[in-house]
């Protein structure tokens, strides 16, 4: 008889109640909650900005794969083996034969996405894993607002037909810069991704609210929902329930409370 517990194995995602919808999750997580928060406040500088990026990115891309990926049951001999034969361990793992793609949205994504790319090719067969890289800005209108995104260069290399397609950048602001880039894919990239995941630290209700609605077959993860320049009475209220009232975006288009530019502050570039 072998042991049947891990014939199957469930992992329950803790995440913040909101109402915006099954594919937003907004995870809940105390410590990384922390981490973010350091990493957002004014004092914090190089090298921590970085050091704190990937560690928050492992631990997120660690939640990905745990939430979304397919699994498979494995049948593993331990060191044990030569003494007992009873010492295999039988249970479900993450499928390793899956295809992924993630793309680095330069310049903010850069790390973002090699934390993700080199965490997905420990866990998945290394040939099914791929990197693409896109640099993308944004596009101002009057008053400096921003009015779209366009893409600068593109360096895709090749289909993504059932992938698992991830974006992951910090700061989903307003969703012009990510919706351009999935649009992008939808268009011109041959194949048809098996799921479409951006993973962010921090996203404003503006942002979902783009998402949601140019593709809602998107899955969003997130650490932290920005919107404190909503009225007090709405802050007061579950997240979504009263979305067209919610703001986190000033007039500039930067998230409040948020951290600033992280693509400046991750590059010391300042342009």
């Amino acid at each position: 008889m072998r042991d049947r517990s891990y014939d199957s194995v469930p992992f329950r995602l803790s995440e913040l109640e909101h109402r915006y919808g099954a594919n937003v999750h907004l995870v809940a997580s105390p410590l990384r909650l922390a981490q973010l928060a350091t990493l957002c406040a004014k004092e914090t500088r190089q090298p921590a900005v970085n050091r704190l990026v990937r560690a928050l990115y492992e631990d997120l891309i660690r939640t990905v794969i745990d939430a979304e990926l397919p699994r498979r049951r494995v049948s593993v001999p331990t060191r044990m083996i030569d003494s007992s034969p009873q010492a295999i361990f039988e249970g479900e793992v993450i499928d390793r034969h899956v295809r992924a793609v993630t793309v680095n949205i330069a310049r903010a994504g850069t790390i973002p996405s090699q934390v993700a790319y080199d965490l997905l090719n420990e866990v998945l067969e290394p040939s099914l894993v791929r990197q693409d890289h896109i640099i993308m800005s944004r596009m101002l209108g009057a008053e400096d607002r921003v009015v779209g995104a366009g893409i600068g260069g593109m360096k895709i290399g090749g289909d993504v037909d059932g992938a698992f397609l991830l974006f992951p950048d910090p700061m989903g602001a307003t969703g012009s810069s990510l919706a351009t880039a999935i649009d992008t894919y939808k268009a011109t990239v041959p194949g048809t991704p098996r799921r479409i995941v951006n993973v962010h630290l921090i996203v404003t209700p503006e942002y979902l609210r783009t998402m949601t609605r140019a593709h809602p077959d998107v899955v969003v993860y997130a650490l932290r929902l920005d919107r404190g320049l909503s009225p007090p009475e709405v802050l007061a209220t579950v997240p979504g329930t009263r979305w067209d009232e919610e703001r986190g975006l000033d007039d500039h288009q930067y998230i409040v409370p948020g951290g600033g530019g992280f693509g400046e502050l991750m590059n010391n570039a300042y342009v």
